[in-house]
């Protein structure tokens, strides 16, 4: 399958932490604790879809300094392509994310000026019609694509994270393009079932998943017009729960288009976010096709059909 992904590509640095909240002392030596390396929505989905033996192209923007020859150098060493990463920023995009031992963490995002540029269909419109999927990640110098992208006919997946307004402004025309759209429950305004049932009515996806974190992920099919929960996948202890909704994001991707139904692209993404949380760092513990059917055979996940008696997948 060949993938075109637009969206963040950053040095991200993460910070094991005592408790939340963070009490006040003038030092700490967390061991160990400290872990530096390339991150970013685009990036994380970019490597989990190729680690999953698809081809991809990534579209991002980076600065002339540092962390973007940084960036540049891990994407020639994992062979992805840098035909579409343009170094026009002042400086390249930095996340620090603090996480402690129960896998809660706080994530402080410095983008730089990302959000004043525009990628321009022109960059990519050779790529997206040789694509079968368009990952427009929901940052600023995606917009312009969406509309255009929707008129090439090729399908557009979206992650648009954090909500807490079906009315977003800031990640409206997302939802209003996206075929696939995922985002997490973690500011949702009511219960996740009533905000699905919600955005099922009001935007026209074809597939909605809301990520529920440790209870696991909420699932709408449009072409079945059924609402499905599915129980997280339990594989081994949790070490950083940092890019979990990336991975599952990623691998449902990867399943689904693959001609695989929606929930049983489903009950594997939440077996690749499973082993994936099992590693430190957003952008690693990704596991191959093989690795993630060895445990589908050995792992069961409840998948329940909302008004209906659970079962067993």
């Amino acid at each position: 399958m060949r993938v075109i992904v637009s969206g963040l590509i950053n040095i991200e640095t993460t910070l094991k932490v005592r408790k939340f909240p963070i009490h006040y002392y003038p030092i700490d030596y967390p061991f160990f604790g400290i872990k530096s390396g390339v991150s970013g929505v685009a990036y994380n989905v970019g490597k989990a879809l190729l680690t999953l033996g698809n081809d991809i192209q990534i579209a991002s923007f980076l600065g002339e300094d540092e962390e973007g020859k940084r960036i540049l150098s891990k994407l020639e060493d994992e062979k992805i392509g840098k035909q579409f990463i343009y170094r026009e920023l002042n400086e390249t995009p930095v996340t620090v994310a603090l996480y402690d031992e129960e896998g809660r963490r706080q994530i402080y995002c410095d983008l730089k000026d990302i959000q004043e540029k525009n990628m321009g269909f022109a960059r990519l419109e050779a790529a997206i019609k040789e694509s079968d999927l368009v990952v427009l990640c929901n940052t600023n110098f995606n917009r312009s694509l969406l509309k255009k992208v929707k008129k090439t006919g090729k399908l557009i997946a979206s992650d648009v994270h954090v909500l807490s307004d079906i009315d977003d402004e800031y990640n409206k025309e997302f939802m209003e393009y996206s075929d696939i759209l995922f985002l997490s429950d973690e500011q949702l305004p009511c219960s996740a079932e009533q905000f699905i049932f919600e955005m099922k009515e009001k935007y026209l996806s074809k597939i909605i998943v809301i990520g529920l974190g440790k209870k696991g992920a909420l699932l709408y099919e449009r072409s079945e017009d059924r609402i499905y929960r599915l129980e997280a996948a339990h594989v081994g202890d949790v070490v950083n729960t940092i890019g979990a909704g990336d991975a599952l994001f990623s691998c449902f991707l990867n399943y689904y288009m693959k001609g695989y139904s929606a929930v049983e692209a489903l009950v594997r993404a939440e077996i690749f976010a499973a082993l994936k949380i099992c590693c430190n760092g957003a952008a690693n513990g990704f596991s191959n096709e093989d690795t993630v059917e060895k445990h589908y055979k050995n792992n069961a996940v409840i998948v329940r059909e909302e008004g209906k008696q659970t079962k067993f997948v």
